[in-house]
């Protein structure tokens, strides 16, 4: 079975890019300043279709999590328990991403800093508690 990975396409290009590169990158609309993930065509704001892509600082702070006991696709059957987290960056956007020190005590709130790991040749953003 092989394991499911995201899929790079013309408009998330620059972001899987600037992953292998070290850094993890958002989008910000030239229109309202709003900044989001995952990449989009229209700011989910305004919807205005002028923006660029910016380089988030790598901290944020948890806003939610679930702990997985059953796994719903059998690639993850090896992993569980495993984490899925709602992270909220320093500049704004959030992504859904995974904690790589669970055992540190996942709360809300709590601070964290980006951790690029490769999983499967694919540079993954996830994050370490602080």
């Amino acid at each position: 079975m092989s394991f499911p990975l995201p899929e790079e396409t013309p408009l998330s290009q620059p972001y899987w890019e600037a992953l292998r590169a070290g850094r993890l990158t958002f989008q910000r609309c030239r229109a309202c300043g709003h900044a989001w993930l995952p990449p989009r065509a229209e700011c989910p704001e305004c919807l205005a279709a002028e923006w660029d892509w910016a380089v988030a600082s790598g901290k944020g702070r948890v806003i939610s999590w679930v702990i997985y006991h059953h796994a719903y696709h059998e690639a993850f059957k090896e992993r569980l328990p495993y984490n899925v987290a709602l992270v909220e960056l320093d500049e704004g956007p959030r992504l859904i991403s995974n904690i790589v020190n669970p055992e540190a005590g996942i709360a809300a709130e709590r601070p964290v800093a980006l951790k690029i790991e490769d999983e499967h040749g694919v540079a993954l953003a996830r994050f370490a508690l602080l």
